[in-house]
């Protein structure tokens, strides 16, 4: 897999692709279907595949404000179009000129002269240029005009189509496990072990990993949730996933404040992971965030939302 952010890293004897074109939040069955079609076409071909994608997310500069939250960072979304079969993925930094490219200059400059689209393959609501007047049909046009075949693929559907706004909107209301079957696998978020309160060890007897995420991911709503734990740095054949209790919330028995992300590897006291990096996926949702009384009674629903935890990892 071949990673390239701007035009510019792109071999200048790279030759013809196949692309495919959008922002691929999230890598989900809409988009997987998308990727898998580019890659029939380029075995059809003899052509590799090129997925190509922004950052910032272009809401954040056509818009202004604040972009959407994020489903999957870039390498993991990097690490995701790989395994829908990508040759190479060519991040392109969304800049308000980029923005203003009418949808010619945005073929000829992009597909054209810097990724030798032999074929483009996109969803059928695909939308490109200045004010997003590039439609698919514009597309098979300049397709005509500047030598490739262009396709626009019906959206996956279920009861709804399948989109990354549904999916931030579905995590947001905790529903973890209808994100996962829109997704296609368990929502991940990404981060670093970092020292916490020490709670979980020193009082509460389950000691979790308290992660730091980037600003604006998309993190499920407050509450328990079964999952798993995932070191991301850990060598080959080592232990490095556990199914595990995860905790979203401000710990309002403590009177907290900040949000947090805490996993507890089920049965496990002996890990060493500050300073690691973590994922943590989450499958199914046990509860809602609850204040408690009294630090025993917190104690006693954390053991039953542990005991649920272990349940449902021995289920799946």
């Amino acid at each position: 897999m071949r990673a390239w952010h701007g035009l510019e890293e792109v071999p200048r004897d790279w030759g013809r692709s196949v692309v495919t074109i959008g922002v691929f939040d999230g890598v989900h069955r809409g988009h997987q279907a998308i990727v898998r079609t580019a890659v029939e076409r380029a075995g059809e071909l003899g052509l590799p595949v090129v997925v190509v994608t922004f950052e910032p997310h272009p809401d954040a500069v056509v818009r202004g404000g604040e972009p959407p939250a994020v489903l999957t960072p870039e390498p993991r979304k990097t690490e995701l179009l790989a395994e829908c079969g990508a040759d190479a993925v060519c991040v392109l930094p969304f800049t308000a000129e980029l923005s203003r490219l009418s949808a010619d200059d945005f073929v000829r400059r992009v597909l054209v002269e810097g990724l030798g689209a032999a074929a483009v393959v996109v969803g059928e609501d695909f939308r490109f240029g200045h004010r997003a007047a590039g439609t698919v049909e514009t597309l098979r046009e300049l397709g005509e005009k500047y030598d490739f075949a262009a396709e626009g693929l019906p959206l996956v559907a279920g009861a709804d189509t399948v989109t990354s706004t549904r999916i931030r909107a579905t995590l947001e209301g905790g529903d973890v496990e209808g994100a996962r079957l829109e997704l296609g696998r368990p929502h991940r978020v990404e981060g670093v072990v970092v020292h916490g309160a020490a709670r979980g060890r020193e009082l509460l007897g389950f000691p979790t990993a308290n992660l730091d995420h980037p600003a604006g991911t998309a993190v499920p709503a407050d509450g328990v949730y079964a999952g798993r734990m995932l070191l991301r740095d850990a060598e080959p054949g080592t232990d490095a996933v556990w199914p595990a209790a995860i905790s979203v919330g401000t710990n309002p028995t403590f009177e907290g404040a900040a949000r947090t992300v805490e996993g507890y590897a089920l049965d496990r006291d002996d890990l060493a992971l500050y300073g690691r990096p973590m994922a943590m996926e989450f499958t199914h949702r046990i509860r809602g965030q609850l204040r408690f009384d009294s630090v025993e009674e917190l104690i006693e629903a954390m053991a039953r939302d542990v005991d649920r935890a272990r349940e449902l990892a021995a289920e799946s």
